[in-house]
């Protein structure tokens, strides 16, 4: 911050020397317009003197004219280089008054619309905190500098959390949605902050923060876990067990919650068999479909068509929507070609491979980079959505 001002300091210095010079200037030429004057007057003392000198008899009119012309030519001698009086309109206190005001009102603008707070936050942020109370201040202080910011939010709501304040935590989840908008994984922070501000107790809020956030995404995960704690905590140890079920499926294999998830679903199998219940088995996962395809380009065809021109492929069911399953993108410059269409690939998610028992495989060239209509096509016969072995499709049709 030091270094910021001493830059500002001198930049005023030079604004100042903007206004300061003109008057030092002034006053020099002040002094020129004196002596000027005072040689003036000198000559016209002279005059008179040569003046009363002839009327007494002393001179006569050939020395009168030499004297006053000799004085001339002294006069002309002691004001040669001296510049024409300037005549100043604003008077001598308005650039000495100018060169107080600048730097008051400039430094008053700066604190008023300048950013001296986010220079040194920015400063504060490129050094690593020694603490988590640091940490908690500077997050505190950059949400004051920006309280526009979601991410800022979101962090400092978080880090409220992690220093067990849930009530203040609740508070800024909830700026951050109303900012950002209601994004799952928003909506099940603030249900979490929530139900632990409110003592681990249930309430029609959380509920309906989380029944937000799982119906925009399934597999929100901070929902699916605090749904697992509440349900665990009034003993519903199935309901328990099914939504840890469901986290555990969402995390990956190296995450180090999965030994503390997979904990609470013992413990709450436990519970549940020691209070004379069973398990119920989860219902078996449905196996996601995947087609390997190699796609060619009919010999007849390659004259016909150009490297840039779009090629689609994608797999529809053979009775269902029209819409297509699964889509690829690709070019003629890229055929021959070998792409696996799979539910990742899903154009909808309620619209899977693996939803449709029977399917058909098409790719199209479209030269306008349109997928439903182009210029050559190729089909496939309907096959099952579950075949594992490769599949090849020739583009040899025209499209019509």
């Amino acid at each position: 911050m030091i270094d910021f001002w001493l830059a500002a300091g001198l930049l005023l210095l030079v604004a100042l020397s903007f206004l300061l010079i003109p008057v030092l200037r002034g006053r020099r030429a002040q002094l020129e317009e004196d002596r000027t004057a005072l040689n003036v007057a000198l000559y016209q003392e002279r005059v008179a003197e040569l003046q009363t000198q002839q009327e007494e008899g002393v001179l006569d009119a050939a020395q009168m004219d030499t004297g006053r012309a000799e004085a001339a030519r002294e006069l002309l001698a002691d004001t040669e280089g001296v510049e024409a009086a300037r005549v100043s309109r604003l008077g001598k206190p308005w650039p000495l008054l100018a060169a107080i005001l600048v730097p008051v009102l400039g430094l008053g603008l700066y604190l008023h619309f300048g950013a001296s707070d986010k220079v040194e936050l920015t400063r504060e942020f490129s050094q690593a905190p020694q603490s988590m109370e640091e940490m908690t201040r500077r997050l505190e202080r950059a949400v004051a500098a920006q309280p526009d910011s979601a991410e800022g939010l979101y962090f400092l709501g978080r880090t409220y959390m992690a220093q067990d304040r849930p009530g203040d935590a609740a508070k800024i989840f909830e700026r951050t949605v109303t900012l950002a908008g209601r994004q799952p994984e928003l909506l099940g922070q603030w249900a979490q902050a929530q139900y632990f501000a409110d003592g681990k107790k249930w309430s029609d809020k959380v509920q309906a923060l989380t029944d937000e956030a799982l119906k925009a995404d399934p597999k929100e995960v901070t929902s699916l876990g605090l749904l697992g704690i509440a349900a665990f905590e009034s003993q519903r140890y199935q309901d328990a067990i099914d939504y840890w079920n469901r986290l555990l499926v969402q995390l990956p294999p190296e995450d180090s919650s999965r030994a503390a998830l997979q904990g609470g679903i013992t413990r709450a199998t436990e519970k549940l068999e020691a209070s004379g219940g069973k398990v119920a088995q989860a219902p078996a996962a449905k196996v996601a479909a995947l087609l390997k395809v190699r796609v060619d380009l009919a010999p007849e065809l390659k004259a016909k068509v150009q490297p840039g021109d779009s090629v689609f492929i994608f797999a529809r069911a053979t009775a269902g929507p029209p819409a297509p399953l699964a889509a690829k993108r690709l070019t003629v410059a890229d055929l021959p070609a070998t792409v696996e269409l799979g539910d990742a690939d899903a154009m909808m998610p309620q619209l899977k491979l693996s939803n449709f028992p029977e399917v058909q495989l098409v790719a199209r060239i479209s030269r306008a980079g349109q997928p439903t209509a182009g210029e050559w096509i190729g089909r496939s016969q309907p096959l099952a959505s579950s075949t594992t072995a490769q599949q090849t499709l020739t583009i040899d049709s025209p499209d019509k």
